[in-house]
């Protein structure tokens, strides 16, 4: 399962991990919902290579607003502490493989 991140271990998260995808979401949202099993997923097939997180963003309302998060779900993906892809919507697991795939070259 993808690690909870909150203001406290946001940052550690990203200097201490090269490439780091996180999903910001909330437990109200449909579509969030639906692709939290990708997410997972995910986070079991990378292992080792991507940090993977979640941001509940009524929980942490100030992370959402400093990366402009809109609409959920949203992933940010950040290569060496910065911000280099974002994703909006429940997107097919192959899409996010693409984009891990291309970052971690």
């Amino acid at each position: 399962m993808a690690t909870e991140l909150s203001e406290k271990t946001f940052d550690e998260a990203l200097t201490k991990n090269p490439l780091v995808l996180v999903d910001f979401w909330a437990s109200w949202c449909m579509p969030c919902r639906m692709l939290s099993p990708t997410i997972d997923q995910l986070t079991e097939e990378y292992k080792g290579k991507v940090f993977i997180g979640k941001v509940d963003i009524d929980a942490h309302p100030g992370l959402a607003e400093k990366y402009d998060v809109r609409s959920i779900p949203t992933l940010i993906i950040f290569k060496n502490g910065k911000a280099v892809n974002t994703i909006v919507g429940a997107v097919p697991k192959a899409s996010i493989k693409a984009v891990l795939e291309t970052n971690l070259k």
